[in-house]
């Protein structure tokens, strides 16, 4: 007991102390744990060979991930990608196995050998790209989909692989195996094994028989099961069924030889279109980001430095090798498939290292008697050391290539070959809405927006939109700000919205700018700099989910509506007052008319909900307007 506490305290102290040191510095909270597990195995000892037992129960972390990734992707969707999952990531798999099988060939292992390795290090790291594209916010580029599109498709590319591993068998290697057993040495089969001592097609008739009973079983059986257990309105027992569910299926997928991930990954799609699966994912969520973070520090703390410096150069040149071949086939495969600049790189580099699942195909490489165990236990030192590789790349990326590949695209901005009387700066979630609204109302827009991909996309749906930084004032005159009515800002940079604002009403006295403001602080800085229509990102729909909560709560609708106006008047009417009195170089906790005029709104506010005030008269419907001011304010700064 008091070992098992010790191992815990290391584990959690060099999680709680390593990662957030790492985060401070800009290096993610990936490269934090797997530093950590480092300093706590290799170079200090204090955890041993406790590591790799204890590295089967942090995988399942990896297990849940994947159920995670799973719930999220119904079967629409999944069509939906097809092209990049079946193409991209498709072709991706195929030639870096090809080439990287060749390379092993070429090296002088059996051709079974060579296509099995090539066929492990084909696979990235789901776990480390999905966290760590999530941690920078990343997951929704263009390079991010891809990227997601192509692990995808490997998560689901283990299933063909671990049924055509055991057709590799080598005959001289099973004989070497069976000799070792009977002299009780040498990798022996799981005596749970339900394929042990069957025939290769035997292995791969229960192999497929073990995914079909997941998928026939998560589709029949687990909804009846779910809504059984919801009726006895008992969370922690919903848990406990969430938790059985994923155990279940990993247990049954480790009988078959099969990854468990995989399998729990095919029953999240299968439960995608189910109404438990919210509650699924709240339930699985905790337990898989602590379990995901062990594994990180299982990963460096299992590194066998020993084999590593037996050999130093060999390893370092083979990993190095895994990774230039993985990132060139990437790079040259997403642009056949359109993408451009840093949403290439950022494919390119993510992706390049080897994966978890090369530690579970490796194991069952060996096993099978396809691979040697000293080949094996090489590969298993290039997966960890590509995986603890990864975050590096990724700083190069953020550092490096994303700041140059951008800075080089915006040299060349699309040139503009229409106008029209709205100019619009951005098309992400908030700007394509207004973009589709003006269009289907008969406005003619001029889209401007510097993400490469976010351009292609609008073009393959038929919207014209220009690439190009609206923030440079070349651009607004080429896209008709002389002419243009109207201006809308609809970034989500505060510098560069304001940085517009400002040079815009410069420019135009008479402009209407209409901006997407991100807070109250934001709203102050673009009135200075002479917005007419502020539009907080998140106002509407906070006051929208108020207003629903107080339907919840039994206040008539159309009282509700009211209150929701009245409340949306105030709050317009006491931003306009306090923008007038905010200055940028005094704190609002230091500034007394600030907080005078705040005080008295805010109890204004109490009485006006209470029917106490005759603060109804302003009925209009407009956004904020502010009240009437020059249009040059004398500045503060």
């Amino acid at each position: 007991m008091e070992g098992l506490l010790l191992s815990a305290f290391i584990y959690l102290g060099a999680a709680v102390i390593a990662v957030p040191v790492a985060r401070r510095l800009g290096l993610g909270s990936v490269l934090g744990y797997l530093v950590a597990g480092v300093l706590i195995g290799p170079v200090a000892g204090l955890v041993g060979s406790e590591t790799r037992s204890l590295q089967h129960v942090a995988e399942f972390g990896v297990v849940m991930m994947l159920f995670l990734v799973g719930l999220e992707l119904e079967p629409r969707k999944l069509w939906a990608m097809r092209h990049r999952l079946l193409g991209l990531g498709g072709l991706q798999v195929t030639l870096t196995m090809m080439v990287i099988g060749a390379a092993a060939y070429a090296l002088g292992l059996a051709w079974q050998s060579a296509l099995a390795i090539g066929a492990v290090m084909s696979l990235s790291s789901t776990a480390i790209v999905l966290q760590t594209l999530g941690e920078k916010g990343l997951a929704r580029t263009a390079g991010g989909e891809a990227g997601f599109s192509v692990l995808l498709f490997q998560d689901i590319a283990v299933i063909p692989m671990l049924a055509l591993v055991p057709l590799l068998a080598i005959p001289e290697l099973q004989a070497l195996q069976w000799a070792a057993r009977d002299h009780g040495a040498g990798p022996a089969h799981d005596t749970m094994s339900l394929v042990a001592g069957l025939p290769a097609w035997g292995v791969t008739l229960v192999t497929l028989g073990a995914v079909a009973a997941v998928v026939l079983g998560g589709h029949y059986l687990s909804r009846p099961l779910f809504r059984f257990i919801a009726a006895s309105r008992l969370r922690e027992v919903f848990t406990a069924a969430a938790l059985l569910l994923v155990v279940s299926i990993a247990l049954l997928m480790t009988l078959v030889g099969l990854s468990p991930a995989l399998g729990t990954f095919l029953a999240g799609v299968v439960l995608a279109n189910s109404e438990f699966r919210h509650e699924l994912e709240s339930d699985i969520e905790p337990f898989k980001g602590l379990l995901l973070g062990l594994f990180f520090i299982t990963v460096g703390a299992g590194i066998d430095f020993e084999l590593f410096f037996a050999g130093p150069w060999l390893v370092l040149g083979l990993t190095l090798g895994v990774i230039l071949i993985k990132a060139l086939v990437l790079l040259v495969l997403g642009w056949i498939f359109g993408l451009r600049g840093s949403a290439n790189a950022l494919l390119g580099l993510g992706l390049a290292q080897a994966g978890e699942f090369g530690f579970v195909l490796l194991g069952f490489t060996e096993r099978q008697a396809v691979l040697a165990p000293e080949p094996a236990r090489l590969m298993l030192l290039v997966v960890a050391l590509s995986m603890m590789l990864t975050p590096v790349l990724f700083i190069v990326y953020d550092r490096v290539l994303q700041p140059w590949l951008d800075r080089g695209a915006s040299r060349d901005p699309d040139e503009i070959d229409i106008a029209g009387p709205v100019i619009i700066a951005g098309h992400g979630r908030f700007g394509q809405i207004i973009n589709r609204l003006l269009l289907s109302n008969g406005f003619k827009t001029v889209v401007l927006d510097h993400q490469v991909g976010t351009i292609d996309n609008m073009r393959r749906f038929g919207v014209r939109a220009f690439y190009g930084d609206a923030s440079r004032p070349d651009l607004l005159h080429a896209a008709g700000i002389e002419t243009a009515a109207v201006l809308v800002v609809a970034i989500d940079d505060r510098e560069r919205a304001t940085q517009i604002v400002r040079h815009a009403r410069r420019l135009r006295a008479d402009l209407h700018i209409v901006v997407r403001a991100r807070d109250r602080t934001h709203c102050y800085e673009l009135y200075e700099a002479g917005a007419n229509d502020i539009i907080r990102e998140l106002f509407d729909s906070s006051v929208r989910a108020a207003r629903n909560a107080l339907e919840a709560l039994g206040m008539h609708p159309f009282r509700a509506e009211q209150a929701a106006r009245a409340f949306v008047r105030h709050d317009r009417r006491t931003l306009a007052e306090l923008a007038a009195v905010w200055d940028p170089q005094v704190s609002v906790f230091e500034n007394p008319d600030y907080l005078r005029i705040a005080t008295e709104r805010e109890k204004a506010m109490e009485a006006l909900m209470q029917g106490d005030s005759d603060d109804h008269h302003d009925r209009t419907e407009r956004g904020w307007m502010p009240p009437p001011r020059p249009v040059y304010p004398p500045s503060r700064r």
